[in-house]
């Protein structure tokens, strides 16, 4: 598993061919998205949430991408303590990826990581990302299931209304629940979402209260997640969110193409004589933008 991610991460040759024979055993796994603003517990909260549905027999993967830096590693592998009790089971996988210090990252080596743990026959597959820009979109488009975290205190509700992650969260959790202010945080994050904009038949998030670090309401939330997988199966929301996921994957895959042929043309000097051309005013951006198309 850790060398076929790897062949994601590097972009190798072989993925094809390893994508190809992977594909019949993807399908099973649910995926569940992990984000909030640093600082709320995410780590905390995941290492909990595999303690959890280890308990239940089910196997686990771990997906932690730090949209920031290939070097730090993200909030969740950087520091191995928080996932030490998980380092010796067989049926608990954990890795982390870097997006390379740009969001093409997330749209191109996370999905193809999520299929390789997916066909490895995880039943549960949780997704963690530093909750900084757009992240949470990000996220949100992978995943089945998507948990936006909050803390007390830290003006989380009204990033959230700020960002449209109200719109994208499928459960809400109040982490650090044992801190003031606390039930205030739930309140507002609920009054949110009543006047949030979402179709009548839809899911309507929930907002649990947890302390991670104590365990605590980390069982009800893995119900919450169970009861969410059990609507989006029996509303045909599943088949539509993982079709999309599907189309957004293929895209990402077909534009990495595109980009890798822009940049042998612009290596030919292509790219030079049509921004000179345009510099002069021999022609116009959008002439030069189709000669280069059809040069592709």
């Amino acid at each position: 598993m850790a060398r076929l991610i790897s062949l994601v991460e590097d972009a190798s040759p072989l993925l094809r061919e390893a994508s190809a024979l992977l594909a019949p055993f993807t399908g099973s796994a649910h995926i569940v998205g992990i984000t909030g603003s640093p600082g709320v517990g995410k780590s905390t909260t995941t290492s909990a949430l595999v303690t959890t549905f280890r308990a239940r027999g089910q196997r686990v993967g771990v997906l932690a991408v730090d949209p920031s830096s290939p070097f730090s590693g993200g909030a969740l592998l950087g520091d191995r303590i928080r996932m030490q009790e998980h380092a010796t089971d067989p049926d608990v996988f954990i890795r982390s990826m870097a997006s390379r210090g740009h969001l093409g990252g997330l749209a191109w080596a996370t999905p193809q990581a999520l299929r390789v743990l997916d066909a490895a026959g995880c039943d549960v597959v949780l997704v963690e990302t530093v909750g900084v820009g757009q992240s949470e979109i990000e996220v949100a488009a992978m995943a089945d299931t998507t948990l936006v975290l909050l803390a007390p205190g830290m003006g989380d509700g009204i990033q959230a209304a700020k960002a449209g992650i109200l719109e994208v969260g499928d459960i809400f959790v109040v982490n650090k629940a044992d801190r003031d202010g606390a039930p205030q945080t739930r309140r507002e994050m609920r009054s949110m979402i009543s006047h949030s904009l979402r179709t009548a038949d839809a899911w309507t998030p929930t907002v649990e209260m947890t302390v991670a670090s104590k365990g605590e309401g980390i069982a009800d939330l893995a119900e919450r997640i169970a009861e969410h997988h059990a609507y989006l199966a029996a509303s045909g929301v599943l088949e539509r969110r993982r079709r999309n996921r599907a189309r957004g994957e293929i895209e990402a895959i077909a534009l990495t193409e595109v980009r890798q042929k822009f940049g042998d043309i612009s290596r030919h000097g292509t790219l030079d004589e049509l921004s000179t051309a345009v510099a002069s005013g021999t022609i116009d951006p959008y002439a030069a933008a189709d000669q280069l198309l059809k040069a592709l």
